[in-house]
């Protein structure tokens, strides 16, 4: 399945669920396209899939947030979504606080999706809402919305205090 990625330019959002594609910052620039990931004839699959659990543990992407003196590690999924984000990287945003239990960050590029209703979010959890959220939830809740998953941080202790109650910056770097 060839997948189109197209860069989302010039678009402002209105109101605070909406308006949040400021401070984002690149160390390279944006870039141009994905077409090397939305060219790939790979099945993405859904999280848990047999396709992300064949990768062997030491073979999986991984990447850092950073979130003051706090590092998390997140062990990446194997999906298009995934890669492309991973070509955005290293990556210093401001993410805004929603709902007491996740933060988000429209991303100034769209990124590919394979979209599905998880059921449960848990914290730690990194996902796509839409083609260009990025989300971290810092908390775990029943949810009848639909993501593409990015990854997940295995050990989110601490990610709640790390992140805390309003605006915070979160800087992503791989970890391969």
């Amino acid at each position: 399945m060839s997948l189109t990625v197209w860069l989302a330019t010039g678009i402002s959002y209105v109101g605070a669920a909406f308006g949040c594609a400021e401070n984002v910052s690149f160390p390279d620039g944006v870039p141009e396209s994905f077409s090397e990931y939305a060219d790939s004839e790979e099945s993405a699959g859904e999280a848990g899939s047999s396709t992300e659990n064949s990768v062997p543990e030491e073979m999986k992407m991984k990447a850092e947030l950073r979130i003051g003196d706090k590092i998390f590690t997140a062990t990446l999924a194997d999906n298009e979504t995934a890669r492309a984000f991973m070509a955005l990287l290293p990556v210093t945003m401001s993410m805004n606080e929603l709902n007491g239990n996740e933060k988000y960050k429209y991303l100034d590029v769209t990124l590919p999706t394979d979209a599905y209703r998880p059921g449960r979010i848990e914290a730690g959890d990194l996902m796509l809402y839409g083609d260009s959220c990025l989300v971290l939830f810092y908390e775990s809740f029943s949810t009848s919305y639909s993501y593409t998953r990015i990854g997940k941080i295995g050990d989110a202790a601490g990610l709640a205090e790390a992140v805390g109650s309003s605006a915070v910056s979160v800087s992503f770097v791989s970890a391969d």
